[in-house]
């Protein structure tokens, strides 16, 4: 895939004025009028740092674990999130970290474990809270001492059920409402380092498809002129919503990181990759219909990832939900 880093800045400059003669003289005010007040311009609702969109107030954040395989399809809630990560997993698969703010739905899941990668992604966020399935024993520590509110099925389980028609472990819900109404404190919503804008900027190739592989995964992003998305399928399958639709997004941001093995593994003794999120890469922004080369960069976990194209400026997504997929330019096998 080939992505154009050239721009060409454009600037147009719209002068008005008006010109009188010494002769002209302003037209007496009556006596006893009032002066004449313009009216003051109306303000713009402040924009949420991670749609774009405008939002009256900042919600607190939940983030949610999600099932990526075939048998946790169709998904619940996923496309009321504002943020979607895709993340490797055991055995070269995929697991989806949702971010929920601007708006809840009614139910999310399939909910699934938590990984060690989650917890160097949240801190960007504050401390939001996480709603999860189990975690290895291992890693519960680590669980413990993360920048996050616990709101898993052990901790809040008045705020799951169990999804007729569903086969266990992939019929698990959660109610947003319910689980934030755990986690009073959870931060809300703030800058993590996205820019947006109305009409994508110069530079960009028209693309109409992007692949993505991982060892055990295959995603395409296809361009939908109509519905101003991109369109997701995986393994050669529409990956459809249980509302209804192909889930998508204005946005996805194909992130190269180095991923590689963790201290932990799963009981069939896989390795769990540790995705690497803090630092600095490039990657590849898809946004209507085109695809933009950028650098991405994150001096810490508690700071968030700034996105820049080739003139060193901050790269705009568009307005809605973002897709941030954390792909390795050379999958580390299962």
């Amino acid at each position: 895939m080939r992505a154009g880093i050239g721009f060409t800045l454009a600037m147009a400059v719209v002068l008005t004025g008006a010109a009188c003669s010494g002769d002209d003289k302003p037209a007496p005010q009556s006596e006893g009028a009032s002066p004449v007040v313009a009216s003051p311009s109306p303000t713009a609702p402040p924009e949420h740092p991670f749609t774009g969109r405008p939002v009256a107030t900042r919600r607190p954040v939940l983030a949610v674990k999600i099932e990526n395989t075939h048998a946790g399809k169709p998904q619940i809630g996923l496309r009321s999130a504002d943020v979607v990560y895709v993340e490797q997993v055991e055995g070269g698969l995929t697991r989806l970290m949702a971010i929920f703010s601007s708006k809840l739905p009614a139910q999310v899941g399939p909910v699934r474990s938590a990984r060690i990668s989650d917890l160097h992604i949240l801190p960007a966020f504050g401390k939001p809270a996480l709603a999860y399935s189990g975690v290895q024993t291992k890693m519960i520590p680590f669980v413990q001492k993360a920048s996050l509110f616990d709101v898993s099925d052990s901790r809040a389980p008045g705020a799951y059920v169990r999804a007729p028609g569903r086969v266990a472990p992939y019929n698990l819900v959660g109610s947003p409402r319910k689980l934030l109404a755990k986690a009073p404190q959870a931060t809300r919503a703030k800058d993590i380092g996205f820019v947006f804008s109305d009409e994508p900027p110069a530079g960009g190739t028209p693309q109409k498809t992007v692949n993505v592989r991982y060892p055990a995964a295959r995603f395409a992003f296809t361009w939908s002129e109509a519905q101003k998305r991109w369109l997701v399928t995986q393994d050669g399958e529409k990956d459809m919503a249980a509302e209804g639709g192909q889930q998508g997004a204005p946005t996805i941001v194909v992130q190269w990181v180095k991923t590689d093995r963790s201290e932990f593994h799963d009981f069939t003794g896989s390795y769990t990759p540790l995705v690497h999120t803090v630092g600095k890469g490039t990657g590849v922004v898809l946004r209507d219909g085109q695809a933009y080369r950028v650098k991405w960069s994150r001096a810490s976990e508690k700071e968030g990832t700034v996105y820049t194209m080739a003139d060193g400026k901050p790269m705009p997504f568009a307005r809605g939900q973002v897709w941030v997929v954390l792909a390795s330019r050379k999958p580390v096998a299962p």
